[in-house]
């Protein structure tokens, strides 16, 4: 991971009150209680009645499906309608984790009240030679079939043009979702999204399978002398997309998670299992469905594996509901193969995406954008999620082999760029493609993924408009940040912390994986391999692994650094981030390495004791009330950590409070800086008059060398600057200029140069959290080599 792209930020040790810590206590027994008290804290888990639910599925009160008001009446209305009148229902689904699970869902749910392959069918669309969502040829091949009713599935929200043409057919529609909503409701039957409910609401975050899973709820409900299996027997579907899609797992998302968990388990007992499919799917992945990673390293990418390699997802429904053992056997292993390939690709892929990375100027980069013919479109989301959390950007990755759309009305003018676009730092992703829709062809999606095709003409019109929309949002141009939430020893790891972590799952979005820093630590027994695929075939994929230690350490610990080579594996002392895990196959604990850096870091990453000496003035809310002693203002925006490092060691020697109290800088271009130095320059040449370096500093809103770098460019005009006391003169000097040199030239950009620089990383430090201060603040007084840590990649 490129470390000058990542921050490591440390959730800092909070006081929690007593009531909370009590609740705990019931929940979990000895020392790592306080570690699990400090995470609920962290993710606003703070009330002991929420915690009770939030722990225990048991105790959460599932909501209503007609929560959904009266689009979910409508929705049970027609689907009656349909079942009186014998008429063919068809599902629409989509060729994700999420999609497919969805259409299983809606398969064996509504198959109680309809008759599979009769009344009932399902159409879901080819990934590579069609888009998401409904297509006039699709609605033909159903209308053939004689279909009445369409019931889609994690798709359908914004198909207007698609749903009114199967209306002219004669074909009603039901859209089940849980992307972005049209601006108008669409002419449908009824529309079951949770995007029209307030953000609060349990159901707001509910994937696609979720929401089909509710649909089929309110049918149980509203019906219920008519199913013959219980609707529970559908959980561990509504789990697997759940975690698989990227939703957050807060409210009923959560619930359902964790029942769906539960159903999920029987699938690995022989007495138990219900879906022989993923009963074998999961023997092959070498996993027994009791945790959320079993979905999201085992079934979620086996299942998207099958349409990123071959297209058609069809036989993952038949892989998910079918009861036929021996077919369910070989769907599974055909799936299993698919998934060895499709790793094979996605890093075949993601080592040609870094070597382009490796010539760009990434300084003045704010988005990813890159296309190459020989990358196979089923795999460009993964990498492209792989390089926006290591480099910290958006990253849009596109395939220009000639591939038409069949979903498409009329074939596109010039050939299509088709691809994936994932986001990084809380980026709107789907709002950032869509105010560029008039360079597109088709998109799609929601704020943190989306899929689109463009004319490969447009390409260049759209990455430079993407870059300039980001670096017109100063929400994005901080440097990324890894979140660290409790720093542990390896003597800790084990089954006691994994039990108490363990809590906290299903893990996702809003409630992510913990991630445990362990500072000066060392690797051995390192090495490395290439993964087989179940027939005992290599798969050019590589893990290494290792045995984890620290000086408190009496054994090593084992670990597994997915995608790396042990060359890469520090020798010495470093510090590592990493996710505790739980190996059933290997009946063991052990760690997955996340980052890891040289140990003369740990130190910038302690957390302060108590910090609150530190204020953050940005921007306040309210009046800031009186404090005694007055805090001492930080008043301009720095560039640099050694800035801000001044000071922290004022205010520790004058045992004042700091307030960080900087406005948002401003950021004229580097040619108005530049005309305005030249103006400074003539002025004090023809007056006579001095100027002081901070008066010059704050009228050009530069720091101290790149002011160096404007007198140096100065010179060329014919300027002559001398320093006396931090007091500067200029003179005109009666040698004629030479403006147009090329070493004026070259200065010029230099001097550009450094105040595009300088002004990102005033950008950086006018947004960085209150928490990145204050464990960067806790160290100086400690260590004053560390000003030049990797910690302080922007000093």
């Amino acid at each position: 991971m490129p470390d000058s792209f990542v921050q490591w930020q440390i959730h800092p040790t909070v006081e929690l009150p007593d009531a909370f810590r009590q609740a705990i206590a019931r929940q979990v027994a000895g020392s790592p209680g306080e570690h699990l008290a400090q995470m609920l804290w962290q993710r606003g888990v703070r009330d002991p009645q929420q915690l009770v639910g939030f722990l225990n599925p048991q105790r959460y009160q599932p909501t209503s499906p007609f929560e959904f008001e009266q689009e979910m009446t409508w929705a049970v209305d027609r689907l009656q309608q349909a079942r009186d009148q014998s008429e063919v229902v068809a599902i629409w689904g989509d060729f994700d984790a999420d999609g497919v699970t969805a259409t299983s869902v809606l398969w064996d749910g509504l198959g109680q009240f309809f008759i599979p392959e009769q009344t009932l069918v399902y159409y879901i669309p080819n990934r590579l030679t069609e888009s998401h969502g409904l297509s006039r040829s699709g609605i033909d091949t159903l209308q053939a079939k004689g279909c009445r009713l369409i019931v889609t599935c994690d798709t359908g929200s914004t198909n207007l043009a698609e749903i009114e043409y199967a209306h002219e057919l004669g074909i009603d529609v039901i859209v089940t979702d849980h992307h972005t909503l049209p601006v108008d409701r669409p002419p449908v039957s009824a529309i079951i999204n949770p995007r029209y409910l307030p953000t609060d609401h349990p159901l707001h975050h509910l994937s696609g399978v979720a929401v089909a899973y509710k649909l089929v709820e309110a049918l149980y409900q509203t019906l219920p002398d008519v199913p013959q299996k219980p609707l529970e027997e559908l959980l561990d579907l509504v789990a697997i997309g759940l975690i698989a899609d990227l939703v957050e797992l807060k409210g009923d998302c959560r619930y359902l998670a964790q029942r769906g968990i539960e159903q999920l388990q029987k699938q690995s007992g022989a007495l138990t299992l219900t879906r022989p499919g993923i009963a074998k799917l999961l023997e092959l992945c070498k996993r027994s469905g009791d945790r959320p990673t079993d979905i999201s390293f085992g079934l979620g990418p086996r299942i998207n594996a099958v349409s990123r390699i071959q297209g058609d997802a069809h036989f993952c429904v038949e892989l998910l509901t079918s009861q036929d053992v021996e077919l369910c056997h070989q769907l599974a292993e055909a799936t299993e193969l698919a998934n060895a390939r499709r790793k094979s690709l996605q890093k075949d892929v993601l080592q040609q995406v870094n070597d382009r990375l490796s010539r760009l100027d990434l300084s003045t980069t704010y988005a990813i954008v890159l296309a190459d013919e020989q990358w196979q479109p089923g795999v460009l989301g993964l990498v492209a999620g792989q390089i926006a959390q290591e480099y910290g950007r958006p990253t849009i990755l596109l395939s220009t082999s000639e591939i038409l759309l069949s979903s498409s009305p009329s074939p596109p003018p010039s050939p299509l760029a088709r691809g994936s676009a994932r986001s990084v730092n809380n980026v709107d992703l789907y709002q950032l493609v869509k105010d560029q829709e008039h360079l597109l062809h088709r998109f799609g999606g929601h704020p943190y993924a989306a899929g689109l095709s463009l004319p490969v003409e447009n390409l260049p019109l759209f990455t430079d408009a993407i870059n300039q929309q980001l670096r017109q949002l100063s929400d994005t141009v901080a440097a990324p940040a890894l979140q660290v939430d409790r720093v542990v020893t390896v003597a800790e790891l084990g089954k006691e912390l994994f039990q108490a972590l363990k809590l906290l799952e299903p893990c996702g979005m809003g409630n992510p994986v913990p991630k445990l820093l362990i500072q000066n630590c060392w690797f051995e027994k390192v090495w490395n391999k290439n993964i087989q695929d179940w027939k005992g075939g290599t798969v050019r994929y590589i893990k290494t692994e290792f045995e984890l230690w620290d000086d408190s350490a009496t054994a090593g610990f084992a670990g597994l650094w997915w995608g790396h080579y042990k060359d890469e594996v520090p020798i010495g002392r470093c510090d590592a981030i990493v996710e505790l895990d739980s190996n059933n196959y290997k009946k063991r604990y052990e760690v997955r390495l996340i980052a890891i850096r040289p140990a003369a870091n740990a130190l910038a990453l302690q957390p302060a004791t108590d910090q609150t000496w530190i204020l953050d003035w940005r921007s306040p809310t309210s009046p800031i009330p009186p404090i005694s002693p007055s805090p001492l203002l930080v008043n301009r925006c720095p560039s640099s950590w050694s800035d801000l490092q001044v000071w922290f060691r004022r205010s520790q020697q004058e045992q004042r409070p700091l307030a960080i109290a900087y406005p948002p800088p401003t950021l004229p271009s580097p040619a108005i800086i530049w005309q305005q130095l030249v103006g400074i320059a003539k002025y004090l040449s023809r007056t006579g008059k001095p100027a002081t370096r901070l008066q010059l500093l704050d009228k050009l809103e530069i720091g101290d060398r790149t002011l160096q770098l404007g007198f140096r460019t100065l010179m060329y005009l014919g300027f002559r600057v001398s320093a006396s006391n931090n007091t500067f003169k200029i003179t005109w000097q009666t040698t004629d200029p030479s403006p147009t040199d090329t070493r004026f030239t070259a200065a010029v950009e230099q001097f550009f140069s450094a105040i595009q620089e300088e002004q990102f990383r005033r950008q950086y430090f006018a947004q960085i959290p209150l928490s990145t201060i204050q464990a960067v603040a806790a160290q100086t007084s400690l260590s004053e080599p560390l000003q030049r840590s990797g910690a302080n990649s922007l000093d």
